[in-house]
């Protein structure tokens, strides 16, 4: 387990990170982490390890590209003080080019979501001890889809990034995979992006698995 004692975990991204989660942190009782993978992983690590006393904040927001996490980024991160954050962004950067393909201004093209992405990676891997980058995802077996094709272009810049700037790094693509062997995507996801509690516990095991979760510690 990568965490120590009274570590701040902070875990940011878009409505997939979101869930319904208490505004204006994520922290809290009852279902003020979300209903998604982060109220997920809180749940586990603070059941197993509960002398570890992680606090985890859910600051995720529906709708959010990487061109808005640089927007909230000073208050939304760096003003909390986190010892770790976790970043789940990308899947809205390639959405909105395929379901409002007219509406240019709100795509966010593989060049800008490179450069955003890793000068906030850059900027706070010295003020914290350490990051954890997810790749986006689309819940489609197929890669020759054309949305699955663009994600995973996104997921192997993400790749790119974890490796430049030595950061631990979760493929989400590949973690649905073998579900997906036996799970039509609608089951999963209707629109084969926000996932059912099933899909959120295929990120938060990517996420457990990453950071060194022991399913047998007593």
């Amino acid at each position: 387990m990568i965490f120590s004692k009274n570590d701040k975990l902070v875990m940011i991204g878009d409505s997939i990170t979101d869930t319904e989660r208490k505004r204006p942190y994520g922290e809290g009782r009852g279902e003020a982490t979300g209903k998604g993978y982060v109220s997920a992983v809180s749940a586990l690590i603070n059941s197993v390890y509960p002398e570890l006393s992680l606090r985890i904040i859910n600051m995720g927001i529906s709708g959010n590209t990487v061109r808005s996490l640089k927007e909230r980024w000073q208050t939304d991160v760096i003003d909390l003080q986190p010892d770790w954050v976790s970043i789940m962004i990308g899947i809205n950067d390639v959405w909105r080019q395929y379901d409002q393909s007219v509406i240019k201004e709100t795509h966010v093209y593989l060049e800008e979501y490179i450069r955003t992405l890793d000068e906030l990676v850059k900027s706070t891997k010295p003020l914290v001890k350490g990051i954890i980058l997810f790749t986006p995802f689309y819940i489609e077996p197929n890669a020759n889809d054309a949305m699955r094709k663009t994600m995973d272009e996104y997921g192997r810049a993400v790749k790119e990034i974890a490796a430049s700037n030595q950061t631990r790094f979760i493929d989400v693509q590949a973690a649905f995979q073998p579900v997906l062997e036996h799970t039509y995507p609608a089951e999963l996801a209707w629109d084969r992006v926000h996932p059912n509690m099933t899909g959120h516990m295929v990120l938060a095991r990517a996420f457990l698995k990453e950071v060194g979760f022991d399913w047998n510690k007593e």
